[in-house]
């Protein structure tokens, strides 16, 4: 997400914050850059001019503060620029009437029915009770995959397929809502063109009869400018209340996102970061900004984190490595447990100083070598995981096997596992004596023995 842009800006700050005094000269050079690397990641150009221009205001008529270096300064100015650029803060979600209406539309292909499922989880973990209503009549199996993400999702949907008439379903998925608990309908539309007038009058339509508190557009962030210009048009026909952009996560520009609500007004709500239903986020410009300039996002970091890990789970674990008892049985959970963080990469963006770090390291290698050694763990007998001790020569050839893994490979990562079980160990006990000792901070309480510790 944002890849390119984020290293050439961050390549930018690096020779900006060795800047001993603020000149017109030296930010006119260093701002143009960054209106290089705005364009060069599909911005819009009247955008990317504006953004410019408000910076290099700014940061000539900035007073330079004595404790901080005058380039730390400009960056500072650029990161609250580019917040205000992606909306200022998060725009949240309008959820009025009984039972709230939401409009999903959007271009064909652009992920309007796998964002209803989405949003519908987000929802639900929210305590809402969504309904999914199929109004997309027109593209084959549509509303097979509505009621497909549904089940998934073990929530109801409004299904039918006999009916062409959209205002129909709508009526009838009204009438039903009462029938049932849910307080919540999300209608999927049609995709449509935008020059398709006939389509998109049915929209018009639509709205004027379910009037929903959200009229969400759906919209392929790897579409870069054109996803602005498809934006207006939608906003209005349709007075849209904001976006939700897909395929973030396979956008190495983004323009789209830096241009959407400078140019239509409207915020963008969500975005979509991956293929699982549960990759969905609500958009936080601040903390976009932040992933983009490389500072990182802890704070997505940790709610992911909260989401991912079970904290009795979490608790078994570490008791299990104070104790020196922990097994490769416990560092497959753990393993399994990381896999629900999602992308490798994405973790890393989310850290502070990390990302810039491990540019141009080869992540996708460091993912492969967490699927192998889950492979060679689950291809170990359950008595095998728990008493490692037991895996003799034979043993290891039938594992490395089942694994599709060479025995150096199977017993490099043993002896890997065998050196963290021995520092595990000695860290236990160091937390043990501390505790004997009536320490509560430093180790023992990292390790959960003092009463300030992690537990």
């Amino acid at each position: 997400m944002f890849d390119s842009l984020g290293q050439k800006l961050q390549k930018t700050f690096k020779n900006l914050r060795g800047l001993g005094k603020i000149s017109e000269a030296n930010v006119s050079e260093a701002l143009r850059e960054v209106r290089m690397a705005l364009l060069d990641a599909d911005v819009n150009f009247q955008v990317a001019r504006d953004f410019i221009k408000r910076v290099k205001e700014k940061s000539l008529g900035v007073e330079v503060i004595q404790s901080i270096q005058p380039g730390q300064q400009i960056v500072k100015i650029i990161n609250d620029e580019l917040v205000e650029l992606l909306g200022s803060t998060n725009a949240g979600i309008e959820l009025a009437g009984k039972p709230a209406c939401i409009m999903m539309v959007g271009l064909h292909g652009s992920g309007k029915t796998t964002s209803t499922g989405k949003l519908a989880k987000l929802l639900s973990k929210q305590g809402r009770k969504p309904m999914l209503v199929a109004c997309d009549v027109y593209r084959p199996a549509a509303m097979d995959q509505l009621q497909t993400l549904a089940d998934q999702l073990e929530m109801p949907a409004f299904v039918r397929k006999e009916e062409k008439n959209v205002l129909k379903i709508a009526r009838e998925a009204l009438k039903h809502v009462n029938d049932t608990e849910c307080d919540t309908l999300i209608f999927d539309t049609a995709g449509r063109f935008q020059i398709d007038e006939e389509l998109v009058k049915e929209l018009i339509d639509l709205k004027a009869e379910v009037k929903p508190s959200e009229t969400l557009l759906v919209l392929d962030a790897a579409i870069g400018q054109e996803a602005v210009n498809v934006a207006k048009h939608f906003d209005e026909a349709l007075d849209i209340s904001g976006a939700i952009l897909t395929k973030l996560d396979g956008d190495a520009r983004g323009g789209a996102a830096l241009s959407m609500k400078e140019v239509t007004g409207k915020p963008i709500k969500f975005a979509g970061v991956g293929e699982k239903l549960e990759d969905f986020e609500p958009f936080h410009p601040e903390r976009m900004a932040s992933r983009i300039l490389g500072m990182g996002d802890v704070v997505t970091l940790v709610e992911k984190a909260a989401e991912a890990v079970d904290e009795d789970e979490a608790k078994r674990l570490e008791e299990k490595m104070r104790k020196g008892s922990f097994d490769l049985e416990d560092f497959l959970e753990q393993l399994r447990m990381m896999k629900k963080f999602g992308p490798l990469e994405s973790m890393i963006n989310m850290m502070p100083g990390v990302a810039g770090q491990l540019q141009g390291a080869d992540l996708e290698k460091g993912e492969k070598e967490f699927r192998r050694m889950e492979g060679m763990i689950c291809s170990m007998t359950p008595q095998e995981r728990r008493h490692p001790r037991l895996l003799n020569a034979k043993r290891r050839i039938r594992i490395s096997k089942g694994a599709g893994v060479s025995v150096a490979e199977l017993n490099s990562m043993l002896k890997r596992f065998a050196q963290m079980q021995k520092m595990m160990k000695k860290m236990g006990k160091m937390s043990k004596m501390l505790g004997r000792l009536g320490g509560g901070g430093g180790l023992g309480g990292l390790m959960g023995g003092g009463k300030g510790g992690f537990r």
